[in-house]
């Protein structure tokens, strides 16, 4: 179905292993998704054509998918070799090779350092946290006591306003009562 007649891949020679799972994977992913549909599915599609016309139309249909599968791979190809994920990929490996054969290199060791440090850290982090948060608590309760003493502050002025408006009231009608007799 590919660009190479349908046949297998041509082989990887002179590629590292992850360049030969990525071209792996490309190939895989291509070619289910530019597969061909079955020639009876095909003329299912297409009921009211003669079957002549139908095989004429999968034909066709064929020649499509091959030549656009043909036209992806290219474009892959030419895609990594402008990005030079062959040499990244090389690059990689050539690290992961050399870490395995250093004799101080342990995988056990330096994971459990790692989960040891991370869980730590995640530790500390939340007692910060609950720390800031206790202090963010104690704070809104302090606010809320000054709004609440505030308003009763407000209430009381106002109600020592209203006794005094009363208070006037009576004064000034009593004055005005004194003065009118």
């Amino acid at each position: 179905m590919g660009s190479n007649g349908g046949g297998a891949a041509p082989p990887l020679i002179g590629l590292g292993r992850r360049q030969s799972d990525l071209k792996k994977s490309f190939n895989l992913a291509v070619r289910s998704l530019l597969t061909s549909c079955p020639k009876q599915e095909f003329s299912k599609a297409f009921p009211n054509l003669t079957s002549a016309e139908q095989e004429r139309l999968h034909q066709l249909f064929i020649q499509v998918i091959t030549s656009l599968h043909g036209n992806i791979e290219d474009e892959f190809k030419s895609l990594c070799q402008e990005t030079q994920v062959a040499t990244a990929l090389d690059t990689v490996e050539q690290l992961v090779e050399e870490q395995h054969l250093d004799p101080l290199f342990s995988d056990k060791t330096n994971i459990m350092d790692v989960v040891h440090n991370l869980s730590t850290a995640k530790k500390a982090e939340i007692q910060y946290l609950r720390g800031l948060l206790e202090r963010a608590e104690e704070h809104n309760r302090l606010i809320q006591d000054r709004v609440e003493l505030l308003k009763n502050r407000k209430q009381e002025v106002s109600s020592t306003k209203d006794v005094e408006k009363v208070r006037g009231g009576i004064l000034s009608y009593g004055e005005h009562k004194i003065s009118v007799l």
